[in-house]
């Protein structure tokens, strides 16, 4: 399989045309290393080559991630590692990786292991909407199947070792990714975020670390991974987002009961923006259709098809823009195929005029 058949198919961070609410998805990652292995910052290219390979046919052959496909990150160019980055199968910093660092996928996107990122793996698991639990089920499963094949470098007293000291521990990230127009018009996000940063957890933008929340997503997760059990960090996170998405149930009532015609206002605003753009920058293409999301969950975009506005939202991505135009994009050039995709789809996802309720 490679990066333009991936193209072909809807993001598994994203569940294209499902209402998943607030909460657009739920994922799990693991920090593993191997035992009596240098950690990747510390080993070479040759060593983290020899890495590479010895856990190549290892990961490949995982009964709970089959079908799977291997990409080697010193094979496959920056752009179509952009693609990778942009369906949060990887990060950021393997996406600057080279050889002797490579991602083992599921072909449905829902698990991959980024190998010799900062970790010797990381693990991911990705479900729609509020799953941890079952996504949890899910990564266990995984990491004990690929402990009967190697040794992981563990402490009885510190638990999992890992590059980063945050993580050592179980070595567990747990996110949700939350779509909260209403807190952010209801100028009410501010004191959510504080209050969530207050108890330990993190908040992020929609790519993750060091990213601003565009399009009104934001990715809340744990920080501590030492002295806690996983189910206990799962439990303490769902809480805290059910919370807020009855804040933010909360925050979208009160707008539509005491401001609709200044929400109306917000929606038709951001259809008509994007029906008729001839330039669109990518966090302008982003804030606008979460207009168009928050339009469809309230009724006022009665005939907007979500299964279209839910893929423009990958789609419109640098990277993603790009593949589709068979050619790399200076920056202006992207903004105007942005725009232009954009009209083409939105004609696609009305079946009529958007209409108020």
């Amino acid at each position: 399989m490679t990066v333009d058949d991936l193209l072909k198919q809807p993001g598994a961070w994203l569940a294209a045309g499902k209402d998943t609410g607030t909460v657009v998805s739920s994922r799990l990652r693991l920090a593993r290393n191997l035992k009596n292995r240098a950690f990747p910052g510390w080993a070479g290219e040759d060593e983290c080559e020899r890495i590479w390979k010895d856990l190549q046919p290892v990961l490949g052959q995982l009964r709970s991630m089959t079908p799977s496909f291997a990409l080697s990150m010193g094979e496959i160019d920056l752009l179509d590692k952009q693609v990778l980055f942009e369906r949060h199968l990887m990060s950021r910093e393997q996406a600057e990786k080279g050889k002797g660092s490579g991602l083992v996928a599921a072909v449905d996107e829902s698990m991959s292991i980024m190998v010799n990122e900062e970790d010797h793996m990381r693990l991911q698991v990705m479900r729609p909407g509020l799953d941890l639990d079952r996504t949890w089920k899910a990564i266990d499963a995984m990491d004990n199947e690929i402990e009967q094949h190697v040794s992981y470098a563990f402490s009885p007293r510190f638990g999992f070792l890992t590059a980063c000291p945050s993580n050592v521990g179980t070595g567990m990230r747990a996110s949700v990714m939350l779509h909260v127009p209403g807190l952010v018009l209801a100028n009410e996000i501010n004191p959510i975020v504080k209050g969530v940063s207050k108890i330990g957890l993190a908040v992020r933008g929609l790519w993750g670390e060091g990213t601003e929340a565009v399009g009104n997503m934001f990715q809340i997760s744990n920080q501590i991974s030492l002295g806690e059990k996983e189910e206990t960090t799962i439990a303490n996170l769902t809480q805290v987002v059910l919370e807020i998405v009855e804040h933010e149930k909360n925050a979208r009532a009160r707008m539509m009961e005491r401001k609709e015609a200044m929400l109306c206002d917000h929606v038709g605003r951001a259809y008509g923006i994007l029906a008729h753009a001839h330039i669109l920058t990518s966090k302008e293409a982003l804030d606008l259709l979460s207009g168009l999301r928050l339009g469809i969950d309230l009724g006022i975009l009665k005939k907007m098809n979500r299964r279209v506005v839910d893929e423009l939202l990958l789609v419109t991505q640098p990277a993603h823009l790009q593949k589709s135009e068979g050619k790399k994009l200076k920056a202006k050039d992207r903004d105007q195929a942005r725009a232009s995709l954009v009209r083409e789809k939105l004609k696609e996802a009305e079946k009529g005029e958007p209409g108020s309720s």
